[in-house]
């Protein structure tokens, strides 16, 4: 029977077996192998199939869409590999490697689950990220699947990649019954992910109080992740006002400890973008104040801190009279706010800069530009001193800085000037970065070039911007600097390639007011701080094969022109060839282009005889001085 079967037979055969497994047509998938070679049956079976972003086997796909008569005949009739693997979708993340079992229990489907498990599927066969079946019903929160699987030998200790456990997982959902279940089959409470997290953080941090309870019930403790931040800690920076006075009633809980939570708690309902209520902000600060004096024999005073500028020079309220004076004053209770925040968590720790930079957004609506830059550059500078990537700090500030010249308000170079010193210390990194991880290089190289893209945005506003000649200077400086480390995108564009090419993208909030390519000026300026007129892409293309391809060379004459003018007189090779063999003449697209060059028409004999060598194929290679053999390379 399989000698009848050609190639395209057996084709039309897997996708016919994968549409009736999706679709739950069982009696049509036994009509179909029945009477097959057993060599044919395999090869369908195990054939995996792309569809809607998942890559699955009949079985897998009949799993995960709970037909569980398909499921039944695949693995009564056919000895299907049940520990078949696949990338399936589950609530927009992607799983790779998930079996069948995995699939099910992830989607609830239970009579699925008990088909496979009585036959002999692997109940603790991890996906790639070492999720098992049960971490995914723990997921879905169907206690009856975790039952199930516990009782059939599933292992609730086994934990994700990031050591994420499958009671870790319960708490942060919210499965209150699933996590007592797991609480009673003796799952560690204090078991810790690799953040230093434990099920009372995730728990906490998403406000799930009777879960909270739960968990100190079964002797939960209260540590510390590697921010430091304790489950209570953690509650109060994300405003769950009911955890933490739950926490806080707790007698294990110190009177310092109390007034930190209090007062961290209040802070955060004065700047959270999510939960902002100022009443509430002042009613837990005005509590944390009155535990501080509560005992007079024992008061505790608020410790003294260095005001931060960014924050208005902010010295908090010592007494509770001075913050009774500020009830009504919002604008003190915000930067009350940030800086107790800032003292309570700690400079270092990365949920301080976000409440900053709402506030900074709220003052840019305001057109209060002044203090929303001083905002935000503190919140770049907490980041950039901890060595977090500051990628959304540098767009931000292209986008105000954009919205302020373009309303025309006087920008400040001094600002622009501290912005960009820091995107040049961010370039530096993220070559480093891109160098020295092996994993998630991609995400790496698109923040890196999307700094990139952010940097030529700066100097476009910085040419827009009156200055002295002393910052003219300086400015020529930072753009060296930053040339310095020759910056290039994944195809090989210089910063210079991007300047004069109409389809290097702008980012579409305030800047694409301010900011469009291909730009004279610019290119004009990384020209002068020493960007190589003639430095070629993956393509072999220099920057002047890129600028004769413009074709808005009539109502935009005068970019073309000058741009061009600034790569020959520049030291442009009329006569460099890309890949193709093409020179910037035999890639115009307007006779514009093609008459600018032919007016600045000058080859040199040096340019002449490279050509020959290249067109004759005269051996040159280890002969001659390597410059000479970059040359001619170029032609």
């Amino acid at each position: 029977m399989g000698s009848e079967f050609t190639p395209d037979m057996v084709k039309s055969l897997k996708q016919k077996v994968f549409a009736a497994a999706r679709d739950g047509m069982a009696i049509s998938i036994f009509a179909m192998l029945w009477n097959l070679d057993r060599e044919i049956v395999n090869d369908v079976l195990n054939f995996h199939t792309e569809e809607e972003g998942q890559k699955t086997t009949p079985l897998i796909i009949a799993a995960r869409n709970g037909e569980e008569k398909v499921v039944q005949v695949l693995l009564t009739n056919f000895s299907v590999n049940i520990e078949q693997t696949g990338t399936v979708k589950f609530d927009g993340y992607i799983i790779e490697g998930a079996t069948s079992l995995w699939c099910a229990a992830g989607a609830g489907h239970f009579g699925v689950v008990k088909c496979l498990i009585e036959h002999d599927a692997n109940v603790n066969h991890p996906t790639h990220t070492n999720s098992t079946p049960l971490r995914a019903a723990c997921f879905d929160g169907r206690l009856d699947i975790v039952k199930y699987l516990i009782e059939h030998g599933a292992d609730l200790t086994i934990a994700n990649k990031y050591n994420n456990t499958c009671l870790m997982i319960s708490c942060y959902k919210g499965h209150k019954d699933v996590v007592r279940y797991l609480l009673q089959k003796g799952a560690d409470p204090d078991c810790k992910a690799h953040c230093g997290a434990t099920a009372l953080h995730f728990s906490a941090e998403c406000g799930h109080l009777d879960i909270v309870k739960e968990l100190i019930k079964f002797g939960a403790s209260m540590p510390k992740n590697d921010h430091d931040m304790t489950p209570l800690i953690v509650a109060a920076e994300c405003g769950k006002f009911e955890v933490v006075e739950y926490l806080v009633s707790l007698p294990e809980c110190s009177r310092e400890e109390k007034i930190d939570a209090l007062e961290l708690l209040g802070a955060s309902f004065a700047n959270d973008k999510e939960n902002y209520d100022i009443s509430k902000a002042f009613h837990y600060l005005t509590l944390a104040m009155s535990e501080r004096f509560r005992d007079k024999n024992n008061m505790i005073p608020k410790p003294k801190y260095p005001p931060v500028p960014a924050y208005n020079n902010r010295v908090e309220c010592q007494t509770p009279a001075e913050l009774q004076k500020i009830e009504k004053d919002f604008g003190a209770l915000h930067m009350e706010s940030l800086a107790i925040r800032e003292r309570v968590l700690g400079a270092d720790n990365p949920e301080v800069p976000h409440p900053v930079i709402f506030r900074g957004a709220v003052f840019a609506d305001s057109a209060r530009f002044d203090r929303c830059i001083a905002l935000w550059m503190h919140a770049m500078k907490l980041r950039q001193k901890n060595n977090r990537t500051i990628s959304k700090d540098l767009l931000r500030f292209s986008q105000v800085f954009s919205q302020i010249v373009h309303i025309d308000v006087k920008l400040q170079f001094c600002h622009m000037e501290e912005v960009f010193e820091h995107a040049v210390i961010e370039i530096i990194r993220d070559i480093e970065r891109v160098k020295s991880e092996d994993e998630d290089k991609d995400a790496l190289q698109e923040i890196y070039q999307s700094n990139i893209h952010t940097c030529l945005y700066l100097l476009v506003i910085a040419l827009k911007i009156c200055k002295t000649a002393e910052e003219e200077e300086s400015l020529y400086r930072l753009v060296y600097k930053f040339l310095k480390h020759k910056p290039s995108l994944r195809n090989g564009y210089t910063p210079l390639h991007m300047a004069v090419d109409s389809a290097t993208l702008v980012d579409d909030f305030h800047v694409n007011d301010v900011v469009t390519f291909p730009n004279a000026g610019l290119a004009l300026m990384l020209i002068k701080c020493g960007s190589d007129v003639n430095s070629l892409d993956f393509r072999g293309n220099a920057p002047l094969h890129v600028i004769v391809r413009y074709t808005n060379p009539i109502s935009d004459f005068d970019t073309l022109h000058q741009i061009m003018l600034s790569l020959i007189h520049g030291g442009a090779h009329i006569d460099i060839r890309n890949y193709d063999r093409k020179t910037p003449i035999e890639c115009t697209t307007t006779g514009v282009a093609e008459v600018i060059i032919r007016q600045h028409w000058k080859i040199s004999l040096k340019c002449l005889a490279a050509r020959a060598i290249k067109d004759h194929n005269v051996s040159f290679q280890n002969m001659i001085p390597s410059i000479l053999e970059e040359f001619i390379h170029l032609h």
